[in-house]
């Protein structure tokens, strides 16, 4: 038997092949991933994590895109390689936080995916604020307006730019997924620009958080305590 879950990864699977456009979940990186079954690990890191809050996450932290140091590889909103290997534990984020067990590496060893796994600062932050709070982290849930890594062009690996109105609308089915398996959460979006597009896809936004790049960290650690609070 089938379950929500199990429709929205295959939707994901399943979302037509656009340009400029990485699917974590179905498409392989020919110059970074470990192998074939690497989208395989991406979507199951997934499956899990939803399995994990499904039904109870209280907020929806929604960001832009996926991230190229981050989903491209964790096949998560927000999360590194790094973290589901629990190579950041030093910092006070344990892979156990994310999902049961950790994960396992999806990317080979190159200067742009070291040994401890690829790595992305906003992951970091976002994951710091979270462990900061207090809260249980299985009461949040991350994701973005667009499901996919936006690249600067096609076989552009690891660059992200602004999805386009074009490809927003083909992903806006996904989105609505997703929010579909939080009936109580809130949608709290992370940046004006997330919250902008939110808006455009007629998402009702019930909160606003820094986005913790270019400067930005002390200000959406902030704005999650008081969101958790």
């Amino acid at each position: 038997m089938t379950t929500k879950i199990d429709d929205f990864v295959q939707a994901l699977q399943a979302l037509p092949r656009l340009p400029g456009v990485f699917n974590p979940w179905r498409d392989i990186d020919p110059v970074h991933d470990l192998g074939p079954r690497s989208p395989a690990a991406r979507a199951d890191h997934l499956h899990r994590y939803l399995t994990e809050r499904a039904g109870r996450a209280k907020l929806m932290l929604i960001a832009e895109a996926l991230g190229y140091q981050g989903g491209h590889f964790s096949g998560i909103a927000m999360t590194s390689e790094r973290i589901l290997l629990g190579n950041l534990a030093k910092a006070g984020i344990n892979a156990e936080d994310v999902i049961a067990g950790g994960g396992q590496r999806t990317s080979q060893v190159t200067k742009k995916t070291p040994a401890l796994g690829a790595n992305e600062p906003t992951a970091t932050i976002v994951w710091g604020a979270l462990k900061q709070s207090g809260i249980d982290t299985r009461d949040v849930a991350l994701w973005n307006a667009f499901a996919p890594d936006p690249m600067k062009a096609d076989g552009a690996w690891l660059t992200n730019r602004k999805p386009t109105k074009q490809e927003l609308q083909i992903g806006l089915p996904l989105l609505e997924q997703f929010m579909d398996l939080f009936p109580s959460g809130r949608v709290v979006a992370i940046g004006k620009v997330s919250e902008e597009i939110l808006g455009e896809l007629r998402v009702r936004v019930q909160a606003q958080v820094r986005h913790p790049a270019n400067g930005g960290a002390k200000a959406f650690r902030e704005g999650v305590s008081k969101l958790l609070g």
